[in-house]
């Protein structure tokens, strides 16, 4: 009893030896019902760790693009919609509920220009030139639908499978299901291109039911994305370590009688990864190794692009040293909405993403990364082609496109369509759930087979829905 009143800092009282004890015995017990039948709903580790089969890919970066970009003035050319400009939605085609209630208005034709690019003559609009050079490694998905006809719901179920908070997101599912490729880094990161919030804040790279150790890792715009990390004047490394081992037995006593709060466990961890990481994370983000000429491909310089361009180089170190799933938001806090001068909201939007995008897929091709580093491109939902205040575009959850890169994917080809006005997704119809299937099943993850048991019930990914687009992937 002497050595255990040393470590906690001096004597017990009878009535406190007891507490303690009583907890230890009953933790014994406890531990061992946990293992067995995975009591109160807390998983276990995953059995694997590992990929269910042959991976393709071994880690993403999804490129979030706010807001809903307009699919029929980017990638999905629709010659009906300028045909009908000025007329209302022709009684052949099924009303859309709306979010503005702007389903009998005029259609909206497109001001695009469109060519036909890459050796399978992919249509991409004079909007964004730079990604059309990169179209032989991209796979453009036009049939892509969603439940959320808001951004609050639609954000939700494009990072978590469901319009509603709750869930876990997908990058936490992979962090769950893969776990990290580099100790000192975290397995799951979130960047912004300015300061603002994206819609539903940290609730989309939340871990929902899961311990909160699988979260995603938010980071920071600017010249300092990991801050804190540098030692404060006149500490040495030798006083940071004494110090943080105090507060680790510290943390871990307090922790040892509440083993239900995950969260309390993940701030831990979290102790635990900063220390890690000063090593680390400051050669991470030292953009200074780079060269001029990378920096340039990026957009470096420039207003426009420099912000964008340095959250997608940042995503390429990242990739490289082992972190496993990167999500950028580009233009957050919904700035692709366009209800009202469309052609001013999605020029800005292009002109500020068009050329990092390009420039991340180049620069990932060029070292070898792309082959299994999977690229995907999306907002929450398109929009309508009908009219709003004259000039602008509602948002459309039932029809629209996403493309994905590298990671096994065979580029050159277009998957999907939509009708002939960029309504309705009607061909190869791909739900949020197969989505993310399709990216689960490039990483080898078969999306019904990741299981975390939670409050008696088996959960997965996709809700028990959700089917993989093979065609997707190389032969």
């Amino acid at each position: 009893m002497n050595a255990d009143a040393h470590d906690l800092g001096g004597p017990l009282s009878r009535r406190d030896w007891l507490l303690r004890g009583g907890a230890g015995f009953g933790a014994v017990a406890l531990s061992g019902l946990l293992a067995k039948d995975n009591a109160l709903g807390q998983a276990k580790e995953p059995s694997f760790l590992r990929p269910h089969f042959a991976p393709r890919a071994k880690r993403v970066i999804f490129l979030f693009m706010e807001g809903g970009p307009s699919h029929m003035d980017l990638f999905d050319p629709k010659p009906l919609l300028n045909k009908l400009a000025g007329q209302r939605l022709p009684e052949s085609f099924k009303r859309p509920i709306t979010a503005m209630g702007e389903a009998e208005s005029p259609l909206l034709a497109c001001q695009r220009k469109w060519r036909q690019h890459g050796q399978a003559g992919t249509w991409v609009s004079d909007w964004l030139p730079h990604t059309a050079g990169c179209v032989d490694d991209i796979a453009v998905i036009r049939s892509c639908w969603t439940n959320g006809i808001n951004h609050s719901g639609g954000v939700c179920q494009m990072n978590t499978g469901q319009p509603l908070a709750g869930r876990p997101s997908l990058g936490a599912w992979v962090n769950y299901g893969l776990g990290t490729e580099n100790e000192n880094l975290p397995a799951f990161v979130v960047m912004t291109d300015t300061k603002a919030t994206p819609t539903n804040g940290p609730r989309n790279w939340s871990a929902g039911f899961m311990p909160a150790a699988y979260q995603g890792m938010h980071i920071h715009p600017g010249a300092e994305p990991f801050r804190h990390l540098n030692l404060p004047k006149g500490v040495t490394p030798g006083m940071h370590r004494r110090k943080l081992e105090i507060l680790q037995r510290l943390n871990r006593g307090h922790q040892a009688s509440r083993s239900h709060q995950s969260e309390l466990e993940a701030r831990i961890r979290s102790y635990e990864l900063a220390y890690r990481m000063q090593a680390e994370a400051p050669e991470l983000v030292d953009l200074s190794r780079e060269t001029e000429a990378t920096k340039q491909l990026y957009g470096f310089g420039n207003k426009d692009t420099e912000p964008f361009g340095r959250c997608c180089l940042l995503a390429r170190r990242m990739v490289e040293r082992g972190v496993r799933f990167v999500q950028i938001y580009h233009g957050a806090g919904s700035k692709w909405d366009s209800h009202s001068k469309m052609e001013a909201n999605h020029s800005r939007q292009c002109r500020q993403s068009d050329l990092p995008t390009a420039g991340l897929l180049k620069d990932l091709k060029s070292r070898g990364l792309l082959d299994d580093t999977l690229v995907i491109w999306g907002g929450e939902f398109g929009r309508t082609p009908m009219s709003e205040k004259g000039d602008g575009r509602d948002h459309n959850p039932t029809g629209f496109t996403m493309w994905m890169a590298g990671g096994g994917v065979r580029g050159g080809q277009t998957i999907g369509a939509t009708d002939e006005l960029g309504l309705w997704a009607t061909e190869d119809r791909l739900h949020v759930h197969d989505l993310h299937a399709t990216v689960l099943h490039l990483l080898g993850i078969h999306n019904l087979d990741l299981i975390y048991h939670y409050k008696g019930r088996p959960e997965n990914p996709t809700i028990n829905e959700g089917t993989a687009f093979t065609k997707i992937a190389k032969g």
